[in-house]
Formats: C-alpha cells, sequence, structure tokens
C-alpha cells in the first residue's frame, strides 16, 4: 500500500510499504526519505501520534493513501533520559578568551549583533537595494533609520528582536513540551501559512511582476460649457458625477436641481447637493449631451459613469489606449501618467513605482544567492542546513543569529554571502523580513 508523509516544512514523500510492517521499521523508511535519525522520528496520524513502535501499521489504522504527519524532535541528554532532569541549554554562556568568543564574525566583534544598532544602521545606509526592501517589508524600521535619530533607530531595532526571540521562544518551548498541543498546533498552522504566503509572493514576483507596479487610471480631455476638464472614464459608477468645484469653474451651478440632492454611497458617503439634468460635454470635435450629479466633497472634476457610455455606445479599447464613442465614430487618447490630474494618484507617488523595481531586482538576486548556496551546501547535510569546511564562520555565529528569531536556513546563506560578517548579515535578514 502507498503512504503519503508530509512535514512541518510542507515536504512530500510516498513511500510503498506493507500494511504488517511494524512502525519501528516504517520510522526506519522514513529516515531513508527524510534523513531523520530514524530515533527522533514522531508520527502522528488522525491527530494523534502513535507511540507503539511494536504495532504494524494495520494495527494503527492506516490504509492505502493515508496520509500521516511526521516531524523530527530532538533527543534530550543522558540526564534528563535517566533521572527525569530537566535539559539545561549552556550554548549562551560566554567563556572569557574561549573560542566563541573570537570565531564566527568576520568583523571581529565578540558582541550579539543585535547589540550593535549603529553597525546594523552603517550597513543597511551602504546598501541602498537592502533600503528599499526594508521600506517594503519594515517600514516602521526603514522610517527610524532615515530619520537619523540613532536613539529611536535603536529602541525600534531592539523593541522587534525582543519580540522575534520571544515568540520562537515561545514556539520551541510548546513543541518541546507538547508538539501536540492545541495551541503548538496553531502556531505550527500559523508558520506554514507565513511560508506558503511567501512562498506565493515570490512566484509573483517572479513570473507575474507586473502586478507590483501601480496601474494608470483612464483619463480623457473634454470641455463642458467651453472650460477644458479631465474627466475619469469609470465603466463601475452607476451615474456621471461632478464636483461642485468644477461646475462653479464651468460657470453651471446656476442649473443645479436641488430637490435631487440626497446621499452617494459607495467605498465612503458623499452629499449630493442636485443634478443638472442636460449638458452638454466637448470630446474632441463632438458634442455628447448627458447629465451630472453634483458632489459637494469629489476630489475628481467629473467622472463619466455607465449611464453616459451605454447612451453614447462607448468602447473602452485598452490595446490601442483609445475610448471610442459608438454614436459618433470618433474615439479619444487616454491621457498618459505625466497628463493626470493630482487626484488621480490615489495609489501613491512616483517614488513606488521605483522602490517595488528595485524590490524585486533585489528578490532576484536573493534568490539566485539562495539557489547557489544551497547547491554548494547540498554535499555536506541532506537538509541544506549544514555547515561546510569552506565556511568562514562558525556554529556559534549561526547560533547567534537563529537566537535573534531568523532561520537557520537563511542565517547561513546570508553568512555566506557575507563572508561570516554578522552585522551584514542581520541588516540583510532584517531587510528581507517581514514585520506583521
Amino acid at each position: 500500500m502507498k503512504v503519503t508523509l508530509t512535514t512541518l516544512s510542507d515536504d512530500l514523500y510516498v513511500l510503498d510499504v506493507s500494511e504488517d510492517l511494524e512502525l519501528e521499521n516504517f520510522k526506519a523508511f522514513c529516515e531513508v526519505e527524510t534523513g531523520f535519525p530514524a530515533p527522533e522520528i514522531s508520527i502522528a496520524f488522525n491527530g494523534r501520534p502513535l507511540l507503539d513502535d511494536k504495532k504494524t501499521l494495520k494495527d494503527h489504522g492506516i490504509q492505502d493513501g493515508d496520509i500521516v504527519v511526521i516531524q523530527h524532535m530532538q533527543q534530550r541528554g543522558p540526564q534528563s533520559q535517566n533521572f527525569g532532569l530537566p535539559a539545561l541549554d549552556f550554548s549562551t554562556i560566554q567563556v572569557p578568551g574561549g573560542p566563541s568568543s573570537s570565531s564566527g564574525s568576520a568583523s571581529g566583534s565578540g558582541s550579539r549583533p543585535d547589540e550593535d544598532p549603529k553597525a546594523i544602521k552603517e550597513m543597511l545606509l551602504s546598501h541602498p537595494e537592502q533600503v528599499a526592501l526594508l521600506k517594503q517589508n519594515n517600514p516602521r524600521l526603514a522610517d527610524a533609520l532615515l530619520s537619523g535619530n540613532m536613539d529611536a533607530f535603536t529602541n525600534v531595532l531592539q523593541e522587534q528582536m525582543a519580540a522575534r526571540r520571544d515568540q520562537q521562544d515561545k514556539y520551541r518551548r510548546m513543541l518541546s513540551a507538547n508538539p501536540f498541543d492545541a495551541e503548538a498546533q496553531r502556531l505550527i498552522a500559523e508558520e506554514i501559512k507565513r511560508k506558503n504566503i511567501e512562498a506565493n509572493m515570490e512566484a509573483a514576483i517572479e513570473y507575474n511582476p507586473e502586478t507590483f507596479g501601480s496601474v494608470v487610471m483612464l483619463y480623457i480631455n473634454c470641455r463642458v460649457n467651453g472650460h477644458p476638464v479631465k474627466a475619469f472614464v469609470d465603466s463601475g459608477a452607476q451615474a456621471t458625477i461632478m464636483s461642485s468645484a468644477c461646475a462653479e469653474r464651468c460657470h453651471i451651478m446656476r442649473l443645479v436641481d436641488t430637490r435631487w440632492s440626497g446621499i452617494a454611497k459607495g467605498v465612503g458617503e458623499q452629499r449630493i447637493i442636485g443634478r443638472i439634468h442636460m449638458m452638454q460635454i466637448q470630446i474632441e470635435n463632438d458634442h455628447l449631451t448627458t447629465s451630472f450629479s453634483v458632489l459637494q466633497d469629489q476630489p475628481m472634476d467629473m467622472l463619466l459613469g455607465l449611464d453616459m457610455l451605454r447612451r453614447h455606445e462607448c468602447v473602452l479599447d485598452l490595446k490601442a489606449n483609445v475610448l471610442r464613442i459608438g454614436t459618433t465614430g470618433t474615439e479619444t487618447r487616454f491621457l498618459p501618467e505625466n497628463e493626470l490630474p493630482d487626484c488621480a494618484r490615489l495609489f501613491g507617488n512616483p517614488e513606488d513605482a521605483v522602490r517595488q523595481v528595485e524590490k524585486m531586482e533585489m528578490d532576484k538576486a536573493l534568490e539566485d544567492s539562495r539557489k547557489e548556496a544551497e547547491a554548494t551546501s547540498s554535499g555536506a547535510s541532506t537538509s541544506g542546513t549544514g555547515l561546510t569546511p569552506s565556511d568562514s564562520f562558525g556554529e556559534s555565529a549561526v547560533q547567534e543569529l537563529v537566537a535573534m528569531g531568523f532561520p537557520r536556513e537563511q542565517v547561513i546563506i546570508e553568512l555566506r554571502n557575507f563572508n561570516g560578517d554578522k552585522n551584514n548579515a542581520v541588516a540583510a535578514l532584517l531587510a528581507k523580513s517581514l514585520k506583521y
């Protein structure tokens, strides 16, 4: 029968095994596929852990086509196994003059990278692409960085680092205590969701980058009562509207029928002053008749709604970038971005587009570096998170950055990219990390 294995990192494996296979032998098959040592493997089926290694898969209720969850459980030391004493972690103890105080950092600093905000600030400012990425992913830290206030940057950095470490510590404690606890499973589900969102965004950046750019709204030039107006073409609006300021500028407020006043509801609410029942607008050399609902607080001068577009059989040709008027057989071009009114730029300023381009280029470079690093380290470790003899940093440097809340795999990649410089690696990890 075929049994599907799934890990907490969404890896899938399909094993063809016998239903009479004992669980301990099944774990041996899992070790071959996943690289996890069989004694450190925990298997769950239908939300419950399988504890009896002598029972067969059939006895545990596993049938052909079922899916089981496999988890790598770190074994505790011999003292905790034999005497029930809690496992103590001495990795954070600094020994004066020891190897941990001098190795693992190309910069020669024995302090933790997050304890030197000035160095991180200088590293970020020296790499404009990292700053652009930080603005996109962590705008609060980016604002503190660009404010020039060192105290503000230090406070935000230390606050976010502490929150990241607390979250990681809580996550590890819950998994080590009871990985099948409801709260632990919720954290695992959130981590899987976050990874899926990041993978989805990376795929969109690589295969559909235009979705991250701003869209130019559809405006045309026209005249109302002889006065030039830039009109917004909106086939999703039910009625054609005009602002009270534009109506006054075109000297047609005298025609407003206040008996048609009311409230316009959409994304928000605006007060309708009244209605102009009939007015001609000039588009190119054609004079078309339409009506206006005059709104008091309307940012755009005029909006051509579906009533006017239907009445004159208009066609929005986005390939030719023109508006075709069916009743007259004429067409007018949509305005380019540099001719749009200020109110048309509802989604930011031109710097946003530059920032998006820089972010996509940086993400592409980071992805290439990640693939190259994974290819380099694949021969040394099946999990892709091991060190190689050519690395200029040690395990202590990796553990310092992992303790700050960053994934081990990303830590090793960034340390390799910067030849073991922890400050540069922290700056790159901060720029790539999302702050929700």
